[in-house]
């Protein structure tokens, strides 16, 4: 009994060592409570780091406000111009002169991580890129990001755009917060254009149980980044890694980390009780890391390949201590598996949407906003469209729910060059 009584406090002691541990990430990670916006875990989360795509959050953000603001309806159409043709890749690839919903743009921003589109909503909502590079920027200010600096709307690469992962952690949260209603757009699984299935770059989506968004980013410079986002009962949590070597290990470091927060439950709550708000953590004022040599010099050709082909995780590419990662390592395979998809494939195109019937919906400026009425109104605009919500969307744009479905298999992406997104 004595024994036992000794023994006790020893294990609890291990065991909260363990859910403590982090994984030791080559950049940046920060966890945090979705509802609270306390630290859970992190490590540098102030050092500066080039976002790449997680830039497209923003891009995001400043788009929805436009929305509320009725600068634009959800369903508005855009017009493709010369310039958003002509980004670089990874795009969604419409040629200049057709027009696409906004609602339809967030959506390859979101999944196809299409820097065309980025720049479509750029011009629609600003007029210019770089009318709305300012907007992002002051809203950056506004939120407290006091690292980040944009220079695009995309993430491609700009030695002057920095980031941090506590100031994206605290663009998550706002969005989570002050968006909730078009929380979908985040964890859509696959998209469809024709005939065409284009699988969310977000591994965890349907792999891992909980996780519901948000954005992957990559670079040379930046390494593979994730901001992500999972529940599991009443409680979610945000998680931020940048600099992974490749795709997968970005997915299981972010799974790792929401595994020591949701298995930590009473014990971790009480030792974190005075836990400080992401806001708290210091930026540093320094030059953001760079990672192109490690990505994408000698070995470039490699490196391409692992991002697109999904190499396995090696053991060595994340280390932790002992105590803490033996019972994740033996039980890798279980955090992130296929599972059941959660909604349908959501069809994407290019042009107005029509109803029910086949008649086009239009949108227009009615006293000041963007408002849907009828084709013979007389505000009604020419290339002024209103698509309805797609096939798994609800009359809020929330996700109905799906019968499991088996989806047909994706053809593996093409080899993009080093410098694309993903």
């Amino acid at each position: 009994m004595f024994a036992g009584f000794r023994f006790r406090p020893l294990v609890l002691g291990l065991c909260t060592s363990a859910m403590l541990a982090a994984p030791a990430a080559a950049g940046p990670y920060v966890l945090i409570e979705a509802d609270t916006g306390k630290v859970i875990l992190e490590q540098d989360a102030g050092k500066p780091w080039h976002p790449a795509s997680v830039t497209k959050l923003m891009t995001t953000y400043v788009a929805f406000k436009a929305v509320r603001e009725g600068k634009l309806h959800v369903f508005s159409l855009l017009k493709i111009s010369p310039f958003a043709a002509s980004t670089p890749p990874s795009k969604a690839g419409f040629p200049a002169g057709q027009t696409v919903t906004v609602d339809n743009a967030i959506k390859l921003l979101m999944v196809k991580s299409a820097n065309d589109m980025a720049v479509v909503l750029a011009e629609g909502v600003a007029g210019t890129q770089d009318a709305f590079v300012l907007q992002m920027n002051a809203t950056a200010q506004a939120l407290g990001m006091t690292a980040t600096r944009f220079k695009n709307p995309h993430g491609l690469p700009d030695d002057e755009q920095v980031t941090s992962a506590r100031d994206m952690a605290i663009l998550a949260l706002a969005l989570i917060k002050e968006f909730p209603e078009y929380e979908t757009y985040f964890r859509i699984p696959t998209l469809q254009i024709g005939n065409r299935l284009l699988r969310n770059y977000n591994r965890l989506i349907d792999r891992y149980p909980g996780a519901d968004g948000m954005k992957t980013g990559f670079v040379c410079a930046s390494g593979f980044n994730l901001v992500a986002s999972a529940h599991r009962g009443n409680k979610r949590l945000i998680a931020v890694v940048l600099g992974s070597h490749n795709a997968n290990a970005r997915a299981e470091q972010a799974a790792m980390l929401f595994e020591r927060g949701f298995q930590a439950g009473s014990a971790l709550d009480v030792l974190l009780g005075g836990a400080k708000n992401v806001s708290m953590i210091a930026n540093i004022a320094q030059d953001p890391g760079n990672m192109w040599e490690q990505m994408c010099g000698k070995n470039r050709n490699r490196r391409a390949s692992m991002s697109d082909s999904g190499d396995e995780l090696d053991d060595d590419e994340v280390e932790t201590p002992e105590d803490a990662l033996r019972a994740l390592k033996l039980n890798r395979a279980a955090l992130m598996s296929e599972l059941p998809p959660s909604m349908k494939p959501i069809r994407v195109h290019t042009g107005p949407a029509k109803d029910e019937r086949g008649r086009p919906i239009v949108v227009a400026l009615v006293n000041g906003r963007m408002e849907i009425v009828t084709p013979n109104h007389p505000q009604a605009k020419t290339n002024t469209g209103f698509a309805p919500l797609p096939d798994g969307f609800g009359p809020q744009g929330e996700a109905k729910p799906e019968r499991p479905l088996r989806l047909p298999k994706v053809a593996p992406m093409p080899q993009k060059r080093p410098d694309s997104e993903s």
